[in-house]
């Protein structure tokens, strides 16, 4: 007798669980309100705090920008909401007094080749720009555009410059009281171009002019002097070559460094994050040497790398070389951290570190994030979250007092999220993969299988890390009884080399394996009922989705396929707005392709996108919808405004999130999952 576990809700009711299950569902209305708080930050005096706020009387569906004096916290923030169409969507604390906030409009039109789109014809997109205030908020001016001339663009052009934003901050100079680096689009041709900015006087000095193959490796910390270059030459119509120069003060110009250069299509991470002041020697964070990225010293004069690493984790990756930011230890190496299951820092300097281990004590079952501090470390601003619990921001006071600032989802109990942990399994090809398990809370095998969602991630060059999902999508499902598995398929960046080059031209193939695979072993250990499996995925997990419903054999009863790509003949070079990009990994985008099997459809699926998607355009959608609604069930939803990434509206959430548990309680095979 079958019997089902979840109930999707807007508003909270009572429900039946099976006994042995003790939390209750989480309303839809928990994950699609905007967080009460997010984009924190701290400026380097520890004068200054920024956040984004729930905006006063919006009932979490609006965004306000806060400022806080941090010498007087008591006296509370000064809030401004976000206007009536640019909403407020990041903030960030510069220095000067100055606060950086970008906000982001619907807009409709002809983009004319600028950006991701339409290239013939009108787009629905956003236009995001960035502002300039102070800490109470006295004006709000268009950021980084002062002394900055339209004279002579093409209407084409400064058409595009209104839409994608003429610059963007870069650096923030931590030691300089006024500059910021900048990079600012160049009217002509929108080639990037960099600039010291005054916050003060606004005005600019140029760093570097760039060209459509090259852009700045590294800028000096401390007066933004650009040291490494990185310029991209063609070998031939489908090969790169990236060569790293360097700055010699000797002859005054930049030179190529052949150690460093690699051909685009070896893949290799070979990248320039700091340089030691007392030798001169550059940190450089590269796989050239190992599955894994390790940090290694690089000696310019020389030409050569140190006899051995100088960091390493032998399973996973450096992903961040941490250099300290204020007077007392600028630029002086005090941390890494290594991209395993979830984000793990280690400091190696002793004060941050006995900081650090601290504030880990106090929050066991969580992972603490030091977001910044002051010169004497009596202002710290940390961020805690875990699988079950959404983040929280918090300051330690003068070493001895935590203050929380707020959470993102003070509403939401962490109780009623369940269990998260890191699993492995072999695929049918022997290779292993990575992937995370996460249960209903209360749940024991002696409870029976679980119904269970196969959720693969976007990219699929990125990967899942532990901790708080922010989509909201696994906590909701977990919640309403669900198993959610989500496999780091082979393709997946981030993970090492080996895995990421197997899913090279496998679309559809063996990185679709891998999803069945994972299915399959959840059923061996006894967490999942085989007759109860569904896929859900957006972007790339999207099309995973939808080659599930052509695929033979499959393990599930339906597939939920948002944002999908269904089309690899279609899609060829035209997914990305960086051109590299496209070239090379437009070259492994091959393998099954889902609308030249159409007529293998075999399981229902639901299908939906929003209609300013311009990352994987309606069409997709909309074209595979026609193709097998003959021949299975299957439904199409258009999201009136959704773009491709978050940030979402409310709204956007509330009819994503309940069409997902609407489908699979009513829809997904017979009776529902």
């Amino acid at each position: 007798m079958r019997f089902k576990l979840r109930c999707f809700f807007l508003v909270i009711v009572l429900t039946v669980f099976s006994a042995s299950i003790i939390a209750k569902p989480i309303p839809v209305d928990s994950f699609a309100r905007l967080p009460a708080i997010q984009s924190v930050s701290m400026s380097s005096d520890g004068s200054l705090l920024v956040a984004l706020v729930n905006a006063p009387g919006s009932d979490y569906k609006e965004t306000a920008l806060a400022t806080w004096d941090l010498n007087n916290l008591s006296s509370g923030p000064v809030i401004t909401p976000s206007g009536k169409n640019m909403k407020f969507v990041r903030a960030n604390a510069l220095k000067a007094g100055k606060v950086l906030v970008t906000a982001r409009q619907e807009w409709s039109g002809p983009l004319e080749g600028c950006g991701e789109g339409k290239r013939l014809g009108s787009t629905a997109t956003f236009v995001s720009k960035n502002y300039l205030t102070d800490a109470k908020h006295t004006d709000f001016a268009e950021a980084f555009v002062s002394g900055f001339s339209r004279h002579g663009v093409s209407k084409s052009i400064e058409k595009c410059l209104e839409i994608t934003g003429s610059a963007r901050l870069v650096s923030n100079l931590p030691l300089d009281p006024n500059n910021v680096i900048i990079q600012r689009a160049h009217g002509a041709n929108l080639q990037s171009d960099y600039f010291l900015y005054d916050l003060q006087t606004e005005k600019t000095k140029l760093l570097l002019r760039g060209g459509r193959h090259a852009r700045p490796g590294l800028f000096h910390p401390r007066d933004g002097k650009v040291l490494v270059r990185t310029q991209t030459e063609p070998l031939s119509s489908t090969e790169y070559e990236q060569n790293i120069l360097i700055y010699d003060d000797k002859t005054d110009a930049f030179q190529v460094h052949d150690k460093l250069t690699t051909k685009l299509s070896d893949r290799y991470t070979v990248s320039v994050v700091g340089i030691d002041d007392a030798t001169g020697h550059f940190y450089v964070l590269t796989d050239m040497f190992s599955e894994q990225t390790q940090a290694w010293m690089y000696d310019p004069k020389t030409r050569s790398f140190a006899s051995e690493h100088l960091v390493a984790h032998p399973k996973y990756g450096i992903s961040r070389l941490i250099f300290g930011s204020q007077p007392s230890n600028f630029n002086q190496l005090i941390g890494f951290s290594v991209s395993g299951p979830r984000t793990i820092t280690t400091f190696v300097e002793p004060k941050m570190r006995a900081i650090h281990e601290g504030l880990k004590q106090s929050f066991k079952d969580q992972s603490v994030s030091i977001s910044s501090y002051n010169d004497d470390l009596s202002k710290v601003l940390f961020i805690t979250d875990s699988g079950s619990h959404p983040p929280a921001y918090h300051l330690l006071l003068d070493g001895k007092q935590v203050q929380t600032l707020g959470r993102q989802r003070p509403w939401i109990d962490s109780k009623d999220i369940g269990t998260q942990k890191w699993v492995t399994y072999t695929a049918r090809d022997g290779l292993e993969i990575p992937a995370i398990l996460d249960l209903p809370a209360g749940w024991s095998k002696s409870d029976g299988p679980l119904p269970t969602i196969i959720n693969p991630h976007g990219g699929p060059w990125a990967r899942d890390r532990m901790g708080w999902d922010f989509s909201g999508w696994v906590p909701l499902l977990t919640s309403n009884g669900y198993a959610v598995l989500r496999p780091q398929y082979r393709g997946s960046a981030g993970l090492g080399r080996k895995l990421w080059i197997a899913g090279d031209a496998e679309w559809g193939k063996a990185m679709q394996d891998d999803k069945d695979d994972g299915a399959k072993w959840l059923v061996s250990q006894g967490i999942t009922d085989p007759d109860r499996i569904a896929i859900f995925g957006y972007s790339y997990g999207g099309f995973a989705a939808a080659a599930a419903v052509v695929r033979p054999n499959s393990p599930y009863q339906c597939a939920i396929s948002g944002a999908p790509v269904t089309n690899l003949a279609k899609i060829g070079n035209t997914w990305s707005r960086n051109r590299l990009q496209r070239i090379l990994q437009g070259t492994t985008v091959k393998g099954m392709d889902p609308m030249r099997n159409t007529d293998k459809a075999n399981i229902p699926v639901l299908l939906f996108v929003g209609d300013r998607d311009v990352r994987t355009p309606s069409w997709h959608a909309k074209d595979f919808y026609k193709a097998v609604k003959g021949t299975v069930p299957a439904k199409l939803e258009i999201i009136e405004d959704l773009p491709h990434s978050f940030p979402w509206y409310y709204r956007h959430q509330v009819e994503m999130l309940t069409m997902i548990g609407d489908y699979l309680e009513n829809d997904c095979g017979p009776g529902g999952l």
